[in-house]
């Protein structure tokens, strides 16, 4: 990781496109959904932690660690999306598919930190960011995603109250529509050469 590298157009471009593809705002209700599930609590730090050493490592070396389990981007991509897709119809249907885990530790690191953050969509696209900007400016825009996604982990309190009962409702099947819409896009991208 070579400093003399460092960019503030190149780490602006980084960040902006890691906020956007991990959208944390646009998480914010299934969060919620999530956290009443597993007792009231998420550990904002431990999420944060494990999403950016998993973003950190496929930065690093994300095609060999694929490589080395056999698997390829797609596959993975694949796992991804029925996860959130499954996350999606739960939140519309008020259905009940992942069981109530009341172990606030097992339930930041998965669904939230994988998929939900550090999911197969924000993976591939730190791995691809490769191939157009040097590795210090990805690094740093890692960095500066995982504050945000630590301050709005520690704001879900805040956010609940503001929105009450009855707009978290709306808010809740209006997002899980969005991410089905999104399962369903990462689902058919790589579907098409899956297992090839």
């Amino acid at each position: 990781m070579d400093i003399g590298n460092f960019s503030v157009k190149q780490m602006i471009a980084v960040t902006f496109t890691l906020f956007a593809v991990i959208d944390m705002v646009g998480s914010v209700p299934i969060l919620l959904s999530l956290k009443a599930k597993m007792g009231g609590q998420i550990r904002s730090f431990q999420a944060t932690l494990a999403s950016g050493a998993l973003m950190i490592l496929f930065l690093f070396a994300g095609q060999e660690f694929l490589n080395l389990l056999g698997l390829d981007v797609k596959s993975f991509a694949v796992a991804g999306s029925i996860v959130i897709f499954i996350i999606g119809l739960e939140m519309i249907l008020g259905l009940e598919f992942f069981k109530a885990d009341n172990n606030a530790k097992s339930g930041s690191v998965v669904p939230i930190a994988f998929p939900l953050i550090a999911g197969s969509g924000t993976l591939t696209t730190v791995m691809s960011l490769k191939a157009n900007y040097a590795t210090i400016n990805i690094f740093i825009g890692i960095f500066i995603n995982l504050i945000v996604v630590y301050l709005v982990l520690g704001s879900l309190k805040w956010i609940e109250k503001a929105l009450g009962p009855s707009g978290l409702i709306v808010v809740r099947k209006f997002f899980g529509v969005i991410l089905l819409a999104i399962a369903v896009k990462i689902f058919g991208t790589n579907i098409q050469n899956f297992g090839r």
